[in-house]
């Protein structure tokens, strides 16, 4: 997949961000993929509304892919989030059976963003090394974001860390 196609699903997820946010939620959103580019499943992230601390974009997307879909057919499939899989949502996406993860920036770019807020503690650990350590050849591709789209991923989260 190029990364004009990569980016296009990005674009979608910063809109479930967004939409995450109005709903009274951290600004992420997730999507998966199946191996013919159609969208099957969106989330955003849902912690504060629904009290579940488990309640990340990527965590909750694999929660519904592996409620419809088949572990063969998810090994097929590309999970895209607005920023990089924590270890939470890493393990998840790999229990889960994704073949491929595309994000748009990095943990340490969040970190960046989101500072001590006590909200969203976030572990140095690139899910690459997450990955890695595990026993199958999950491919992740990021951070995809050049300067234009970093920016629109970034945008949401733009005084709502530390601030509230």
């Amino acid at each position: 997949m190029k990364d004009l196609e990569h980016a296009k699903y990005i674009k979608r997820c910063i809109e479930i961000s967004i939409e995450s946010l109005k709903n009274g939620n951290h600004p992420f959103g997730a999507l998966i993929v199946d191996n013919e580019g159609r969208i099957i499943i969106e989330s955003g992230n849902i912690e504060v509304t629904d009290k579940e601390c488990t309640g990340h974009a990527e965590t909750t997307a694999m929660r519904k892919a592996v409620k419809h879909y088949s572990k063969d057919f998810l090994w097929n499939c590309t999970l895209y989030s607005t920023a990089e899989p924590c270890c939470m949502c890493t393990g998840a996406i790999y229990w889960g059976n994704v073949g491929r993860i595309v994000y748009g920036i990095s943990e340490k770019k969040l970190l960046e963003l989101t500072g001590s807020d006590a909200e969203n503690p976030t572990f140095d650990m690139p899910c690459r090394e997450i990955i890695a350590r595990g026993q199958k050849p999950i491919e992740v591709i990021g951070p995809i974001a050049d300067d234009e789209l970093a920016k629109e991923i970034v945008e949401p989260h733009i005084g709502y860390w530390n601030n509230k």
